[in-house]
């Protein structure tokens, strides 16, 4: 080899891939100045056509960048089953997160196995307290120091529940003393009708309704003239002490065990009993509220071993103590 030939090969090239290996030509002389004749015409060698730019399908430069070698196609069955389990889990979620939204999205007692057991609370209609004459306060007011209840005394009368039988003669109108007194024994009627008319009564209210269960529901409103004749009333009822005259068909009455004292509203007085067993061919459960110049009586029965349930009957007691204080 030539010095020429030594320079030449040592001068930097353009940046291209290096052609792919192929059998070196034999060493030839140095072309000589001067027209030459050509040799005798060879095939040859074969050579891949020039590329165009940097050489992409080449062998690569650095040995880290070479070609993985593929692994072995799995067999179409094993294609099959994975693509049938991942068909399956993907409907699973989507079943499972469909499932999610829809129990967030209902109510609790729309979930089976989660609804909240019915206590058994009537549906009474929404209460409110009616309207007032003009200028007049309401019972408890700083300016209505005599606690008298200016509104209609038949308005502030709880009405009866949704499903309930309404008794036509205890329809939320005023009824006569004889009506109430007939709710305690025939004993006791004559004195307490007699107590009534020395006690400056005012105005008698009643309304009574029976449920699908057969329960019982009767609730007076009486009015005296002032919150001395009221509580004076009142106390009479319970003229043994700490337990009120028993309602008609019972002996003596218990205190109601399940009953909170602190149920009642702020400036109200309630007292809740109820028939202890053994108890006749019915149980009756009775309260009073004493509010201002007005006092309730409750009183719900029912006939049957069974006996009265506790929750409607505090329910009852409660929703007409807050329409009076």
């Amino acid at each position: 080899m030539t010095e020429q030939t030594a320079e030449q090969s040592a001068e930097p090239t353009e940046a291209t891939a290096p052609a792919p290996a192929t059998p070196a030509p034999a060493p030839q002389d140095p072309p000589t100045q001067g027209p030459t004749q050509d040799p005798a015409p060879q095939d040859p060698p074969p050579q891949d056509p020039p590329t165009q730019g940097p050489a992409q399908d080449t062998a690569p430069l650095d040995p880290a960048q070479a070609p993985v070698p593929v692994a072995p196609r799995p067999p179409r069955r094993v294609l099959r089953a994975v693509l049938r389990w991942t068909a399956a889990v993907l409907v699973l979620g989507g079943l499972g997160g469909g499932t999610v939204a829809g129990i967030t999205s209902m109510k609790r007692t729309d979930v089976p196995g989660l609804a909240t057991r019915d206590d058994g609370r009537w549906d009474y209609p929404a209460l409110s307290l009616p309207a007032l004459p003009a200028d007049a306060p309401r019972p408890y007011s700083d300016s209505n120091t005599a606690e008298v209840h200016h509104a209609d005394l038949r308005r502030l009368l709880l009405p009866a529940p949704a499903g309930a039988t309404v008794d036509k003669k205890l329809d939320g109108g005023w009824v006569d003393i004889a009506r109430y007194a007939a709710e305690y024994g025939k004993d006791d009627r004559a004195a307490l009708t007699q107590r009534l008319k020395d006690s400056a009564l005012r105005h008698l209210t009643a309304r009574g309704w029976t449920m699908p269960d057969g329960t019982s529901s009767r609730v007076y409103l009486l009015q005296f003239n002032s919150v001395a004749y009221s509580t004076e009333f009142h106390d009479r009822l319970f003229e043994d002490g700490s337990l009120p005259l028993p309602p008609a068909g019972t002996d003596e009455p218990a205190f109601d065990e399940d009953w909170s004292s602190d149920a009642g509203a702020e400036f109200t007085t309630v007292r809740a009993y109820s028939e202890a067993e053994p108890y006749g061919a019915e149980q009756v459960r009775h309260g009073y509220v004493l509010a201002g110049d007005t006092l309730a009586l409750v009183v719900q029965s029912r006939k049957g071993k069974a006996g009265t349930e506790a929750v409607p009957f505090h329910q009852t007691l409660i929703l007409q103590d807050q329409l009076l204080g």
